[in-house]
C-alpha cells in the first residue's frame, strides 16, 4: 500500500505558531516534527512510498523532507485551492497505483498500521478507519440525586471516534469524484457506510492518541515526548537514570520484535505489565512471556522481544543506556 499524509491545513486555531509554518513541521522535541513521527510509523509498518497531500506552506515541507526519508520515497501532491480533506485525498488517488493507507497530518498515536492494513485487507471492504475511544477534556462528577459521590479526572468515555488514519481502496475514487468539495467524513464515508463498505479498526486497549488542534494539545504531546523515544516496534520512555540505576517504560506493538541484542555489562531485570509473546535467545530458542512475568537477563546474553499482543514492560537495570550491540536488525528506520 501507498502512504498518504494530510498536510495541506491552514491551522488557523494553532497561529500565530503556524503562521510561517506548517503544523506538520512543529517539533514534539528537538529536530523531531509531527511529520516525522508519521513517516517513522510508515516506514516501521513496511510501506515504501508515500505522498504528502500539500497545501498551505507546502514549499517549507518539500525543502525540509525532500524525495526521500531514511528510504522512503516522498512524492508531493499540491493542491492549489484548498477544498477540504476528500479533495486532497482525490487528488492523491488519482496518482496511486494500489490501495492507499491515509493519515491526518496533525495526528500522534500509538497505531499498529502494519496490522491495521492486515485487517483492511481481509476485510475485502472498500475503506476502513481506525477508531478509538475519546477521553473527556474535562473531570467528570459522578452523583447520587443531590449527592455528589466522587471526582474522576479526564475519564475515557464509551464512545468511539474517528482517529484520523483511513485504508482506502482505489475503487473508492469513483465515489469521490461525484463530490466537488467537503471532507471525506462528512461526504464519501457516510455513504460508504450505508453501503456496508466501511470497516473499523480499533487496538486492543486504549493507545495513546492525540490531535493537536491548539497550542495546549501541543504541550500535552511534548510532556509524551519528553522522555519518550520512538522505535520501529514501538516506543521506549526513561524514567529515571542515576550513577546506581536505570528504568524504563517499554511499549512494544502486537506482531513487532526487538532488535536481537546483546549488553557488554548492563544486568537487567524486566517487569512485564501487560501482554505476551516470546524472548528468543541465540540459535531460536524461546521463552514464553505474559502479564507478571519477572525475567532477569545477564550481560553478554543475546536475546530479542517478541510481541504476541500490545505488551508494556518495565526495565529495571545497571545505569548503561548505550551499552546496545545489535546483532541482527529487522527493520530499515531506526
Amino acid at each position: 500500500m501507498i502512504g498518504m499524509i494530510l498536510c495541506g491545513g491552514l491551522s488557523k486555531r494553532m497561529r500565530p505558531l503556524t503562521s510561517k509554518i506548517p503544523k506538520v513541521l512543529l517539533e514534539l522535541k528537538d529536530g523531531y516534527t509531527i511529520l516525522d513521527r508519521q513517516l517513522f510509523g510508515y516506514k516501521s509498518a513496511g510501506i515504501d512510498r508515500v505522498f504528502l497531500l500539500t497545501g498551505h506552506l507546502g514549499g517549507k515541507i518539500r525543502q525540509r523532507c525532500g524525495g526521500e526519508y531514511r528510504g522512503l520515497k516522498i512524492k508531493y501532491i499540491a493542491e492549489k485551492k484548498p477544498l477540504g480533506t476528500l479533495n486532497a485525498i482525490r487528488l492523491g488517488l488519482r496518482k496511486a497505483d494500489e490501495d492507499v493507507v491515509v493519515s491526518n497530518g496533525d495526528v500522534v498515536a500509538d497505531i499498529n498500521l502494519k496490522r491495521m492494513m492486515q485487517e483492511y485487507k481481509r476485510s475485502r471492504r472498500s475503506a476502513s478507519i481506525f477508531v478509538t475511544r475519546m477521553r473527556s477534556p474535562y473531570g467528570i462528577l459522578r452523583l447520587a440525586g443531590r449527592r455528589i459521590k466522587s471526582f474522576e479526572e479526564k475519564p475515557l468515555l464509551e464512545h468511539y471516534i474517528n482517529a484520523g488514519y483511513y485504508c482506502l481502496s482505489r475503487r473508492v475514487l469513483g465515489l469521490l469524484e461525484k463530490f466537488k468539495t467537503g471532507n471525506i467524513e462528512r461526504t464519501a464515508f457516510p455513504e460508504l457506510a450505508a453501503r456496508g463498505q466501511l470497516a473499523c479498526y480499533k487496538e486492543e486497549e486504549d493507545p495513546f492518541w492525540a490531535a493537536i488542534d491548539t497550542a495546549k494539545d501541543l504541550e500535552e504531546v511534548r510532556k509524551e515526548y519528553s522522555n519518550r523515544t520512538d522505535k520501529p516496534w514501538g516506543h521506549e520512555k526513561l524514567l529515571k537514570l542515576t550513577n546506581k540505576r536505570m528504568e524504563k517504560l517499554l511499549f512494544l506493538m502486537a506482531g513487532y520484535r526487538t532488535s536481537l541484542h546483546y549488553h557488554e555489562v548492563r544486568d537487567e531485570t524486566l517487569h512485564v505489565l501487560g501482554g505476551a509473546g516470546w524472548i528468543e535467545f541465540e540459535r531460536g530458542k524461546r521463552r514464553r512471556f505474559r502479564k507478571g512475568i519477572k525475567i532477569h537477563i545477564k550481560p553478554k546474553v543475546i536475546h530479542s522481544f517478541i510481541a504476541s499482543k500490545n505488551t508494556l514492560i518495565r526495565e529495571i537495570s545497571t545505569p548503561h543506556p548505550e551499552d546496545v550491540v545489535r546483532v541482527k536488525d529487522f527493520y530499515a528506520v531506526r
